[in-house]
């Protein structure tokens, strides 16, 4: 079965040459919003605004200031930096220089901070703070390539650009640190000498030239480079606004990773549609900031709305069991309200429902649905989620509380965006359609294959990894498994390479149990079902500490107690239990967890066992925890 869409032909070569038309079409406009601390480090941050001119001056001072350092055409120019104003800033910084921008999480260890930059073959390197410069300076002789480190927060840095108290026996030659700021400052002066040097490397830019290198966060062995064309960006600027679920009126609030694809290609649909982003990656600001900002959509990992979700039900909980039965009794009308109006517009174009469900529903939202479309910033249209599966379950719940996700579905290897949910007509528990100039096929082992402008050039300098994914014909073999409805939308079952087989011989999609485990428990952080070639399904369970910690606070034995010895505890064993049978009660028989353990803490990505956009390492952590899993089926028969 396959499904395609129509081609966006006479796209321009590049983001780069859509930014300089942006910027011509509408100067004075506000394009970014950032925050700035307050003096005092106390109090709510002030937010600043740059318009498109503004944005223009700053990134072809980076740009010309590239130039000035000698970076030539598709050579490369790293970022490690958390995502902010100055990451976009630089990023369009280096695609108009004619470079290429290799990403680095601010997260990655030294060793591989190290091995990207190596493999790269960055010339340059965009570096947040002292914290990211201090990873690279450990591995100066073993990077001959990286001719300077150009500062972003430069507090250590004199104001010759120089590291304070750098020099040869501190292993950095002179000039080889830099500040952002003396870097704009010497496109400033190339600018004076040639003003048109930074148009006329746009206007020389191909299609076909690197734009961007984004290594994976492979579960096993080293990350892979992902070659990603200009005509990727271009297409896929082009797509997104062709899409037409988002305007020139819209504000945006982006604090994925930018670093990672999926928070790259928002970048890139803002430039060509021209609304306004509020930019700000710090996680721990984004229940604070949304009321600030007010946006009308973001996008987010599902980890997010669980966490939401988790926390409102536990906070229901701890108002005692009158408040936690209406909320309760709201989660369902909620998702009752969602699968009968989803289905009405399938049928009929209106997004109706029976006059007793809508009674209910206004209830609800007075009580429960309208105070956390507040807390989302009250003008919230849409949210996009994509990275990793939604849970049906919570998917209906806010989509019934008014607070609509769109699911998207994509790669690193195809530039994020490759099916999107169609704004009203969307389908909780679909990835929507391919976006314009996507094709896509199910092979007859139901593996996802795509085929479109946005599809990876291939892997960077491994020709053998990328044949055994790339067809000649420009087919891309995803890994996931899925099944595409007859008016094609696309649902995913699993990755191919995640299904498992019961020694039974029974086929079980992981992530299905563990989304509705997810929905079903208010507690639960993270959960691993496990069972290849094993008789029984088990299962590994991280719990959050915040939500169990007030749970705690509410049991007379756990009171005061800290969370490592709640985590422990019988008491927390017995209530997780409650969950795992009543999610057995939903499942076939051969998909039940018989056993589980309660894991002693969190998962997170500085252990490992998280990518940093929050995607479970499933190899990780079963090694991980290997002791728990082989204690499990200790003393079983396998058949």
């Amino acid at each position: 079965m396959s499904d395609t869409q129509p081609l966006i032909e006479n796209r321009p070569p590049s983001v780069a040459t859509l930014f300089l038309e942006r910027v011509e079409a509408t100067p004075d406009a506000e394009a970014y919003r950032y925050p700035v601390p307050s003096a005092a480090g106390e109090g709510p941050d002030e937010w600043r605004s740059y318009t498109w001119a503004q944005a223009a001056q700053r990134v072809f001072g980076i740009a010309a200031g590239l130039m000035s350092l000698g970076v030539a055409p598709e050579e490369r120019v790293a970022i490690a930096s958390n995502t902010r104003v100055d990451w976009i800033l630089a990023d369009l910084g280096i695609l108009c220089a004619g470079a290429a921008t290799t990403t680095v999480y601010p997260s990655t260890n030294v060793e591989e901070t190290a091995y990207i930059l190596a493999d790269s073959d960055s010339r340059v390197l965009i570096a947040e703070d002292a914290e990211q410069l201090a990873k690279v300076r450990q591995h100066r002789a073993d990077l001959p390539g990286l001719k300077h480190v150009v500062l972003i927060d430069a507090g250590d840095v004199s104001e010759k650009g120089e590291l304070t108290g750098a020099g040869p026996e501190h292993g950095d030659p002179e000039g080889w640190v830099i500040s952002l700021s003396e870097l704009t400052r010497r496109g400033a002066d190339h600018l004076l000498a040639d003003p048109d040097c930074v148009k006329n490397t746009v206007a020389a830019l191909r299609s076909d030239q690197l734009a961007t290198l984004i290594y994976t966060s492979g579960t096993t062995g080293k990350p892979k480079g992902v070659r990603l064309r200009h005509d990727c960006w271009a297409y896929m600027a082009k797509a997104i606004a062709q899409q037409g679920l988002v305007t020139d009126q819209d504000v945006q609030y982006l604090w994925l990773p930018l670093a990672h694809v999926f928070g790259k290609v928002l970048t890139a649909g803002q430039i060509e549609v021209g609304h306004v982003t509020a930019v700000d990656g710090r996680i721990d600001k984004i229940i604070e900031n949304l009321p600030v900002v007010q946006p009308t959509y973001m996008a987010a990992v599902p980890r997010i709305f669980e966490k939401v979700y988790n926390g409102v039900a536990s906070k229901a909980k701890a108002g005692g069991a009158a408040k936690y039965k209406i909320f309760q009794w709201a989660a369902g009308v909620a998702r009752e309200y969602a699968k009968v109006t989803q289905e009405n517009f399938r049928r009929t174009g209106n997004a109706t429902a029976p006059a007793g469900l809508k009674t209910k529903h206004a209830v609800a939202d007075r009580l429960v649905y309208a105070k956390l479309r507040e807390a989302f910033g009250g003008r919230l249209r849409a949210c996009v989620s994509g990275s990793a599966a939604l849970a049906p379950d919570i998917g209906f719940f806010f989509s019934g509380a008014g607070i609509h996700i769109l699911e998207g579905y994509g790669l690193t290897e195809s530039s994020a965006a490759s099916f999107v949910n169609p704004g009203e007509a969307y389908r909780t528990g679909t990835v929507g359609k391919p976006l314009p100039g996507t094709e896509v096929r199910i092979a007859d082992d139901g593996e996802i294959l795509l085929r479109s402008p946005g599809i990876m050039e291939g892997y960077h300098g491994l020709p053998d990894k990328t044949a055994e994914v790339l067809q000649s014909d420009g087919w891309f073999h995803t890994g996931d498994i899925g099944e595409l409805s007859e008016d094609g939308y696309l649902r995913i079952t699993d990755r191919k390479k995640d299904l498992i087989k019961t020694s039974g011989g029974k086929y079980i999609a992981p992530a299905e149990v563990e989304g509705q485990f997810k929905a079903l428990c208010p507690y639960v952080s993270t959960i691993l079902v496990h069972g290849a070639d094993r008789n029984f399904c088990t299962a590994l369970i991280a719990l959050d500490e915040v939500t169990l910690t007030a749970w705690a606070e509410e049991q007379e034995s756990l009171k005061g107690k800290p969370y490592a010895e709640v985590v422990t505890s019988d008491e927390v064993r017995q209530m997780v239990d409650g969950y795992v049978e009543e999610l057995n009660g939903t499942l076939q028989r051969w998909q039940t967890i018989k056993k589980f353990r309660v894991l002693p803490r969190d998962l997170d990505v500085e252990h490992g066992e998280l990518t940093p956009s929050l995607k479970l390492k499933r190899p990780v952590v079963e090694r991980e925890f290997g002791h728990l899993i082989d204690e499990m089926y200790a003393g079983t028969r396998e058949v």
